[in-house]
């Protein structure tokens, strides 16, 4: 890939501040030419966490059956820790017999396999299967909500509080259209196991064969996953995913009006991602970006390298007329220790947030001897001074 690098070698140090490959994100310009009609949505590039899309993204809003996700990750973190197995049973209740909604059908008195609970859950919703599962794992719904509540702002949902495992509605139980989202990517990063669940399209239990509820798994548009929600109080809601071409975006929509808007909402978005944006690599881990010179070193110059994948979301116009730019005082006074942040390497493009990140020295240059240090010192003082920096090309 060719990347033209400007040097800017003049002026006070700039401010070097870490970022590794997921941080690096910007809300580019063309989505506020997008609209939709759902009340809050989100859709994010799941490699980069580029957030492609928002609206009201950060309202507060019933979860209902979405939040039924946060109950699986509880469930598979177990299952990932050894603490829990697919073939363990665990007991039907009275109370998760009787709860109402959308069901698996458990039967009461019966032990039901966590596996089948699992599937109970993800493909058919089922609130009582979920019931089962936070009794088996925490001795009572309140208890395990209020576990998975925990869980969940450990991992960044700062804006989500659960008060059961079903989503069923509490004006106590929300999260936001960002929170699921992160939800959705921490689920997929984190338990690529058990994520193939989500793609199964039905689930025969009790001699009750029902689909998943999920549209977008028919559509043949590379989706696969995740979940859907619908409360009188949410609208109609969805979580997707789906990969096509390498490039998994994830999308949450709430508060539509009815099942085809969801569909036809979730699937417009999708595309959209998928067609308006792509992933760049820019720099590989280690790679060399620049050669900077060094005052009084025992090399004339030293490289210097970025610490992480540098990999950017943006549109193809946007990155035609993307500008990379290394900013350091240089030339770099030794002695140069190998890993010290001795620059800043600064990408721009029209419509993005710059991306700032530190380039680090790739190796130790030390300082000359006294003799070397008395020569360069007559060089400077007949020579006009210390050496030039690079010009911008």
């Amino acid at each position: 890939m060719d990347i033209r690098i400007a040097h800017r070698m003049k002026g006070a140090a700039r401010r070097l501040t870490a970022a590794l490959l997921f941080t690096v994100a910007a809300l580019p310009a063309t989505a506020a030419d997008l609209e939709t009609i759902a009340a809050q949505a989100i859709l994010v590039d799941a490699e980069t966490n580029t957030v492609l899309f928002e609206k009201s993204a950060d309202d507060r809003m019933p979860t209902s059956s979405m939040s039924k996700v946060a109950t699986a990750y509880m469930v598979f973190e177990r299952l990932k820790e050894g603490r829990l197995s697919l073939d363990d049973t665990f007991p039907v209740s009275e109370r998760a017999w009787r709860v109402q909604g959308s069901k698996m059908f458990v039967e009461l008195g019966n032990s039901i396999r966590v596996e089948d609970l699992i599937r109970g859950v993800i493909i058919q919703s089922g609130n009582d299967a979920c019931v089962v599962l936070a009794e088996g794992l925490s001795g009572t719904e309140p208890a395990f909500a209020t576990a998975m509540t925990k869980r969940m702002k450990e991992i960044g949902l700062h804006g989500t509080n659960l008060m059961n495992a079903s989503g069923w509605p509490d004006p106590d139980h929300y999260s936001t259209a960002r929170d699921l989202s992160l939800l959705a990517r921490h689920l997929i990063r984190d338990f690529p196991e058990f994520y193939h669940y989500y793609a199964e399209t039905e689930f025969t239990y009790h001699n009750i064969k029902q689909g998943n509820r999920n549209p977008l798994l028919y559509r043949n548009m590379g989706v696969d996953g995740i979940k859907t929600g619908h409360t009188e109080a949410a609208g109609y809601g969805l979580i997707a995913s789906g990969e096509r071409d390498g490039r998994r975006l994830v999308l949450v929509v709430n508060g539509l009006p009815n099942m085809q808007a969801r569909a036809d909402e979730s699937a417009r978005l999708l595309e959209w991602g998928w067609r308006e944006f792509d992933n760049f690599t820019l720099f590989k881990a280690g790679e060399t970006v620049d050669n900077l010179p060094v005052w009084l070193g025992t090399s004339e110059t030293v490289p210097v390298v970025i610490q992480d994948q540098v990999k950017i979301t943006m549109t193809h116009e946007q990155r035609q007329k993307m500008k990379v730019a290394v900013l350091a005082n240089a030339p770099i006074p030794a002695p140069v220790a190998k890993g010290a942040p001795v620059a800043t390497l600064v990408i721009s493009a029209p419509g993005m947030q710059n991306v700032e990140l530190p380039l680090l020295a790739a190796v130790d240059v030390e300082e000359k001897g006294l003799f070397g240090r008395v020569g360069a010192a007559l060089s400077s003082m007949f020579g006009g001074g210390a050496p030039a920096a690079p010009t911008q090309p």
